[in-house]
């Protein structure tokens, strides 16, 4: 049996949904990204969702029209800020994971949709010790459906 890890010190983006689950604990349903497309160290990230009509969420949720819970959207900019985070810091977020901590300035633009392709972007603002500041921002086809200011905690597992 082959390993199928990859050393995340050497990982450059895009990353793909089986990297993404090297970083992060989420697994289906509650898997917010299909891929990394972007990250800069110390800086920002952007992820990538796309959002079809089998989503396990589309059945409840306004079935006559089905949307996205907000709240799936703040999970999927927490997870991308996640995988920034875990990259960012390597081989020392080995065996820990990142949780969130407050969620602040949140808004809702204009709904998601099966059908669309989601962009999210986490911008860092601030880094102390083990805890780490983020705006972010989801985009469907440049226009903006959603933002937030967060803040997350890396912890033991």
């Amino acid at each position: 049996m082959t390993d199928t890890t990859t050393d995340l010190t050497t990982l450059e983006p895009p990353f793909d949904v089986n990297q993404v689950m090297q970083m992060i604990p989420h697994r289906f349903p509650l898997l917010m990204l299909d891929r990394i497309v972007e990250l800069k160290d110390s800086e920002y990230a952007v992820g990538l969702k796309n959002f079809t009509i089998n989503e396990h969420f589309f059945v409840g949720h306004f079935p006559q029209r089905p949307v996205v819970p907000g709240v799936l959207l703040i999970e999927a900019m927490a997870q991308t800020a996640a995988v920034f985070v875990v990259r960012s810091l390597s081989n020392e977020s080995a065996g820990k994971v990142v949780y969130l901590m407050s969620v602040d300035k949140v808004r809702f633009r204009s709904p998601v949709v099966p059908g669309d392709q989601a962009f999210i972007h986490v911008d860092l603002q601030q880094a102390r010790r083990n805890v780490f500041k983020f705006q972010g921002h989801i985009k469907v086809d440049d226009k903006i459906c959603a933002q937030a200011e967060f803040a997350a905690m890396v912890m033991d597992s």
